[in-house]
């Protein structure tokens, strides 16, 4: 399964350059307590625009507070809703920006699904500042790059907008419910947090249509077609009972846009479901990927989920 979550993990953002003003009169290089200085928008909310940094960069990640918020402090696991602006520290232009787009970015703090500076950065700030980081070489893309607006050795600068923080369960944690069917995949009922086992039946046939059966039922709101849902899942195929991907084993979750899911089984067996359960999905090749392979999932394939529904954004 390709992740719907995570954008800076090596390519930039979303690697789209933001018009976010001129590169006159105001854009004049200018420093405030160390950090290049925002010469417009500078409002919580509002589209910014960064001066050029001077002299030698800090070799260390710097975190100015613009302006602080009064909401909860971010912790790892949480996912933040952010708008940001990004600039080289000698550069007069941002190279990815959120801001003006409609809709904030996702980010789950300390699950390495962006550069070190971001998750080191924005862990322990409160929903509703704005800060401003300034991030090394060894925090960011280091002596790689990224494409041709990022060069080896940058020094980064963000200003960072936290508009909203989510807390997010180990595991679901909902009321058991008995697996009856003998004919179907039996899923683990832990909720530590830990590997969640997925026993798919031998010598049995494959269902040949979408199973959604609650395994531990919560009692949460229910999953809409318009929300973005935050889970974990184990994803086997049924015919050879392998795992081609698990979230769990590197203890992190994934946000899935349901408006943006392509496998249409997924989207059919989530809608409806209340988040803090965990469900067994059963999707056979006409609703998952069908006559084509995908990865290490070979064409034709049933796939099998054990899958927590831990938020909706």
């Amino acid at each position: 399964m390709r992740r719907l979550a995570g954008l800076l993990v090596v390519p930039l953002l979303l690697l789209s350059t933001a018009a976010c003003g001129d590169d006159s009169g105001s854009d004049s290089a200018q420093m405030k307590n160390g950090v290049p200085a925002i010469t417009k928008g500078a409002k919580f909310g509002e589209t910014p625009t960064l001066s050029k940094g001077e002299g030698e960069p800090p070799k260390d990640l710097k975190v100015e507070t613009l302006s602080a918020g009064d909401g909860p402090a971010l912790k790892k696991g949480d996912i933040a809703q952010v708008n940001y602006l990004g600039q080289v520290w000698d550069g007069k232009e941002p190279f990815d920006a959120s801001f003006g787009k409609g809709k904030p970015f996702d980010v789950t703090i300390g699950a390495g699904m962006v550069i070190k500076g971001w998750d080191q950065g924005l862990e322990g700030q409160k929903v509703g500042s704005r800060v401003e980081l300034v991030i090394p070489p060894a925090l960011g893309y280091g002596e790689q790059g990224s494409g041709d607006k990022i060069k080896p050795n940058a020094t980064l600068v963000f200003v960072v907008d936290i508009v909203k923080g989510t807390s997010v369960p180990a595991s679901a944690t909902g009321k058991e419910v008995a697996q009856e069917n003998k004919d179907l995949p039996k899923v683990g009922t832990n909720t530590d947090g830990k590997e969640v086992s997925v026993t798919v039946p031998k010598d049995t046939a494959e269902p040949g249509k979408l199973v959604s059966n609650y395994v531990l039922e919560g009692d949460g709101a229910v999953v809409k077609d318009t929300d973005n849902v935050v889970v974990k899942f184990n994803g086997k195929t049924w015919k050879d009972d392998k795992t081609f991907e698990s979230t769990y084993t590197s203890d992190t979750t994934v946000t899935w846009p349901m408006e943006q899911l392509s496998v249409k089984g997924l989207k059919e067996g989530l809608i409806g479901k209340k988040v803090g359960s965990r469900i067994l999905l059963v999707i056979p090749p006409d609703l998952a990927f069908g006559d084509k392979e995908q990865g290490t999932i070979p064409a034709k394939s049933t796939l099998v989920f054990s899958l927590d529904i831990l938020a909706v954004m």
